[in-house]
């Protein structure tokens, strides 16, 4: 298999099967062979004669070639005790207790099987209304979203993939204001993406400058009005501030129901690109681009046929897995096999076209997406109907818009889905997104790096003769090919990176591609830190005039700033510099509670005190061990770190300065946890911080706190105070197909 080495850490972590130590069990191939003869076994349910060796062989070649992958549980639990094969789900929330808890143990139960959940709160009573049952006041949705987030904290699934939500809210619900500023405290919510739900109506006031009404979601009665304008600019403000919420287009999803008499689509997955009716799942799979194309004398273009013929062996492949997965909970099940709805979408498209030489932010690039899109969505369509001759129409096909028409197998055929790890193993670019950056300079043990490259920009600057390892660094430096001396401008014109690209073209290729696609397009407008709250709105309401379905933004290191961005500041401008003045840290407190660590340095052992009172982290103690060390390097590296923690500074900008840094001592031992001490003394205030938190980790030996033994219960995992760094590997974060995810070691935020 032509895999990279990273796509084998990737798959060996979180893919290969292991046993009870931990210990890797499985090859790359055989898990393809798994994956491949499992799914191939659903045929003989149609066909008692059906040839399962060799389509399985079709299904392993079409894998290892890496010209199609499934999406991520297929690949995980495919011929394994677990047998759960879906990727996304969405569960109805119902307005009484006995519902909202029986939804909160199924979410716990799908994240269990490693799936991620999608919500709609919308039909939860407004905060303050009467409980007629008590007569008490309802809390309202914002209150039991923070119920579902910390069920799902609670869960670890299966080992592998964390639990991920998507929690809507429709805009005329009477607590909309509430659920546009639940993410403002970055500390809550963590284990939710959020997005408004929008409707014709809404827009058309906002773009009117009217009131609209806020209904009452049990007696539809107008409980008041707002002016729509403000609520979007609020929700603007929000999204500009950290990205949240987005926003999905509620009648364009109902629009496109294929079954709009039986139920209403009210939510999408946790990425906004599957929408589903309650119970359903989906079974999503991606077709890698760049294995679609031919080269004759050194020139590239798409072989279609192949295009074709992959595109139809994958819908094959999905239908097949509706049969084999074993679903968590029966209703789910039974509602899947309802509309048999399936999603299958590229990756490597940003790829494609730089061997293509087209730019993605052209009218060109935009025209090349809608037709691969449409090619696929024919072929898919075309192999749909000819299982239905043979297995039959999906089992409410007379109740659905296609009713009139020739029988399918497959409700929906299409979705454009983040393809965040598989495009790793893969080698290719996620999804449908431009490239997020074409050089990498990645630190290793020897205390050297190395540079990574993207192999089309290595080849073409080789080609041209300018490629040297100094460029590369400027290149990964600057974060882009763009204002670089040396490099042609054709290159550059080719060559542009996410934040190259203008938030209209971003748009115009989201929208393009919804043309071709049946549910909808996972995308995230990537905008430059300088963008304004107006460019901003010109984005959402090009989305809105463009006929997208959704619409997910994140401008650049937003996050990180959000607590110095308190309040609107006058006219949308940024706030003034601070004025400098001198710092006094303030005094050392009487009392504190810590805890202290033993880590295992290269010269021997560290052990690590960290103090906090009710301020926050204070203080921090080292010692060393009897085979020596740098005592008087360890202390000078703590007392600073206590003199910046009690002046103020974040903890985060001084874990970003200690972290990684590499002693010569530790490359002679292998197995070590850390890299030198200022590391280790940053690991363990990261887990203090963490405590304080509530966030967990999966290191379970007691640790000393103030002479009291405590579980060190601190579950890794990025939560909104971490936007810049995976918590897996310390990588920089992509923020691209609707979610986070590292490129380095196939963390994703949604699962």
């Amino acid at each position: 298999m032509k895999i990279s080495d990273n796509a084998k850490i990737v798959l060996e972590k979180r893919y290969l099967s292991k046993d009870d130590s931990g210990n890797v069990t499985e090859t790359v191939e055989a898990l393809f062979e798994r994956v491949a003869n499992t799914i191939a076994q659903a045929d003989a349910i149609y066909d008692k004669n059906a040839d399962i060796s060799a389509l399985s062989k079709q299904f392993y070649d079409m894998m290892t070639n890496l010209e199609f992958l499934p999406n991520s549980p297929t690949l995980m639990n495919a011929g394994r005790p677990l047998g759960q094969l879906s990727a996304c789900f969405v569960l109805p929330i119902k307005d009484s207790m006995e519902d909202i808890f029986e939804a909160i143990k199924q979410a716990a139960l799908i994240h269990k099987s490693g799936g991620g959940t999608g919500f709609s709160f919308s039909r939860i009573r407004a905060s303050g209304a009467t409980v007629n049952t008590t007569g008490g006041v309802a809390s309202g949705p914002v209150s039991f979203m923070k119920v579902f987030n910390m069920a799902t904290e609670a869960v670890k699934q299966g080992g592998t993939r964390r639990g991920a939500n998507m929690g809507i809210l429709r805009v005329d619900h009477p607590d909309i204001l509430d659920f546009i500023d639940c993410k403002k405290d970055s500390t809550e919510i963590t284990n939710f993406n959020i997005s408004v739900g929008i409707t014709e109506k809404f827009m058309q006031a906002a773009q009117n400058n009217e009131d609209y009404e806020l209904i009452n979601p049990n007696t539809k009665d107008i409980v008041a009005t707002l002016n729509a304008k403000t609520v979007f600019e609020k929700i603007v403000d929000n999204a500009w501030r950290n990205g949240e919420p987005g926003i999905i287009f509620l009648d364009r999803l109902n629009r496109d129901n294929i079954v709009p008499g039986f139920a209403e689509i009210e939510s999408t997955n946790p990425c906004g690109e599957q929408p589903l009716l309650p119970y359903e799942s989906c079974n999503l799979g991606s077709i890698n681009l760049v294995e679609m194309l031919k080269e004759e004398n050194g020139k590239y273009e798409i072989d279609y046929k192949k295009l074709e013929v992959t595109a139809k062996l994958a819908v094959h492949f999905l239908d097949n897995v509706i049969d084999v997965n074993n679903y968590p909970i029966k209703e789910i099940d039974h509602m899947t096999k309802q509309t048999r709805k399936i999603g299958l979408g590229i990756m490597g498209f940003a790829d494609m076209l730089l061997r293509l030489g087209v730019a993605y932010n052209s009218d060109e690039g935009v025209s090349l997406g809608k037709k691969v899109m449409g090619v696929v969505n024919k072929a898919g369509r075309q192999e749909s109907e000819e299982l239905a001759k043979i297995r039959g129409a999906f089992p409410m096909f007379d109740q659905s818009i296609y009713k009139d028409g020739k029988p399918v197998r497959n409700g929906t055929i299409t979705t454009i889905a983040p393809t965040g790890t598989l495009s790793i193993i893969a080698g290719v670019s996620s999804g449908v997104e431009p490239v997020f950056a074409y050089v990498f300079i990645r630190n290793v043990m020897d205390n050297t790096q190395i540079i990574e490259v993207s192999p089309v920009l290595k080849e073409t600057l080789q080609k041209r003769g300018i490629y040297s390892d100094d460029l590369m660094k400027q290149i990964a430096k600057e974060g882009t090919l763009a204002h670089i001396d040396g490099i042609p401008d054709d290159i550059k014109e080719v060559f542009v990176c996410s934040h190259d690209i203008s938030p209209e073209y971003h748009i115009k290729m989201q929208a393009a591609i919804q043309t071709e696609t049946d549910n909808a397009v996972s995308k995230t407008v990537n905008f430059q830190n300088s963008a304004t709250r107006e460019e901003v709105a010109e984005v959402y309401m090009l989305a809105y005039k463009l006929d997208c379905k959704g619409v997910t933004i994140y401008r650049d290191g937003s996050r990180d700033s959000q607590v110095l961005n308190i309040g609107k500041v006058n006219n949308g401008e940024a706030p003034p510099a601070p004025i400098q003045q001198n710092i006094t840290p303030r005094p050392r407190p009487e009392i504190t509670m810590g805890l202290t660590e033993r880590v295992q340095i290269g010269c021997g052992n560290l052990y690590v005190t960290v103090n906090y009172d009710d301020n926050g982290i204070c203080e921090v103690f080292t010692s060393t061990g009897k085979a020596g060390g740098c005592p008087s390097q360890s202390e000078s590296t703590a007392r600073l770190v206590s003199i910046a923690l009690r002046s103020g500074i974040s903890v985060e900008e001084i874990l970003d300065q200690l972290r990684g840094i590499r002693c010569p001592s530790t490359v002679r031992q292998s197995g070590l946890k850390c890299t030198s001490c200022p590391d280790a003394i940053a690991k363990v205030i990261k887990k203090v911080y963490d405590l304080q938190n509530g966030i967990k980790q999966v290191d379970k030996t007691p640790a000393k706190v103030q002479g009291a033994t405590v579980e060190k219960n601190v579950e890794t995992a990025i939560n909104e105070k971490m936007f810049k760094y995976c918590p897996e590997c310390g990588s920089p974060l992509e923020h691209e197909g609707g979610c986070i995810s590292c490129r380095n070691c196939g963390y994703s935020k949604c699962g």
